[in-house]
């Protein structure tokens, strides 16, 4: 039987959260694409796999809306094959995707994924050059009919459904241009979706090799889908494991590495890391109390990684051009624990582009005399 820390480790090595250095061609977790949220998003989940991410663009990286309509970077190269990947598997499939969008547009007998095509089509022809978010919204508005629309009152005005925004923006091929908020949306150069994304790709098995063992409902969870569509495209060559008695599925090329897994990783993880997707939170945090200090309905805090295992979290705090990192432990830190959390936290800093004031591990001033004197000219 294999136990939570076989799993973890496990992870830790198929997401190459254990090495030192990499590039984006060798960087498996841009095959599922890399959440890229908050300050913290999907350049630092790079840089923790030993990206440097310094020199990086958009010749190199783009930026679009799939899994549950989240931002996430590919390798540019990959764009047509993750625009097969991200597809939804059935018209019941696109509908549980776009949620309440969904009900209005069954209402008008429009099916979902023709929806998306007709929302697609449109958007493509508003995006003729980069435009901001915000303008593509008012004009679909003008030009879609009603079972498309819903009223927004926070902004006083009739918008597109926001997922069906989203989810057709792949679809038409567009991405939003790295580093605008509000997001500018553009056309991907010579766009051309693949027929099928192939083994590498596809997002179950993909689901498989980086967050594995899971089952169908994780995976299911994972993408907005329903759980039967997931089973109809469960890999033949998935075996079973039994995870704390529980049953799970596995790649079967995966499997000796899941019983030979070991690290010593120590990370500061940001808050929409992929390691902290996978749907089994009870893998990840046994306790209940520490799912919910480390999920709460806003404001997340990143997770510190320490041995290969969940040990804390972790905010930054900015005051005036330097950075703090506060730290809030989950049991008795080591000093070479300590050590490695204020190394991870320097390469923060460095990431940021400026200076580490300190690193608050529960007001432990010991580690900030560490920095000092690890920098005696600062």
């Amino acid at each position: 039987m294999i136990d939570r820390r076989q799993v973890l480790n496990f992870r830790i090595r198929a997401q190459q959260l254990d090495r030192a250095e990499g590039s984006l061609a060798d960087t498996a977790v841009l095959d599922i694409g890399v959440q890229d949220t908050g300050p913290d998003g999907g350049r630092w989940a790079l840089a923790a796999r030993g990206v440097d991410v310094t020199p990086l663009s958009g010749a190199d990286l783009a930026l679009l809306w799939t899994v549950r309509g989240a931002p996430h970077l590919y390798r540019r190269a990959d764009v047509g094959t993750v625009a097969a990947a991200v597809e939804p598997f059935s018209d019941a499939d696109a509908g549980k995707r776009i949620y309440d969008a969904a009900k209005p547009l069954k209402a008008a007998g429009i099916g979902i994924l023709a929806a998306l095509d007709e929302v697609a089509a449109r958007m493509r022809e508003i995006v003729g050059r980069p435009t901001v978010k915000g303008e593509v919204s008012g004009r679909l508005a003008d030009v879609m009919p009603e079972p498309y629309l819903r009223f927004c009152r926070p902004c006083n005005a009739t918008h597109l459904y926001e997922m069906p925004f989203r989810l057709a923006a792949a679809r038409a091929g567009l991405e939003l241009r790295l580093g605008t908020s509000p997001p500018v949306l553009e056309r991907i150069p010579g766009f051309r979706p693949a027929a099928a994304p192939g083994d590498r790709f596809d997002l179950v098995r993909a689901y498989l090799r980086l967050l594995g063992p899971a089952t169908p409902k994780h995976v299911a969870d994972y993408l907005d889908a329903p759980v039967k569509e997931v089973k109809a495209r469960w890999p033949s060559d998935a075996v079973e494991v039994s995870v704390d008695g529980e049953t799970r599925w596995l790649l079967a090329a995966d499997e000796a590495a899941l019983a030979s897994a070991e690290t010593t990783a120590t990370r500061l993880l940001g808050p929409f890391d992929l390691f902290l997707q996978a749907k089994d939170r009870a893998t990840l945090v046994p306790d209940a109390a520490r799912v919910k200090e480390l999920w709460p309905v806003l404001g997340r805090p990143g997770a510190v990684l320490v041995d290969g295992d969940v040990a804390g979290t972790w905010r930054p705090r900015r005051s005036g051009r330097s950075l703090t990192v506060t730290v809030q432990p989950w049991r008795k830190l080591t000093g070479s624990a300590r050590d490695a959390v204020v190394v991870e936290a320097e390469r923060l800093a460095a990431y940021r582009g400026v200076p580490l004031a300190g690193v608050d591990v529960e007001g432990d001033r010991r580690v900030l005399d560490r920095i000092a004197a690890r920098h005696p000219d600062a």
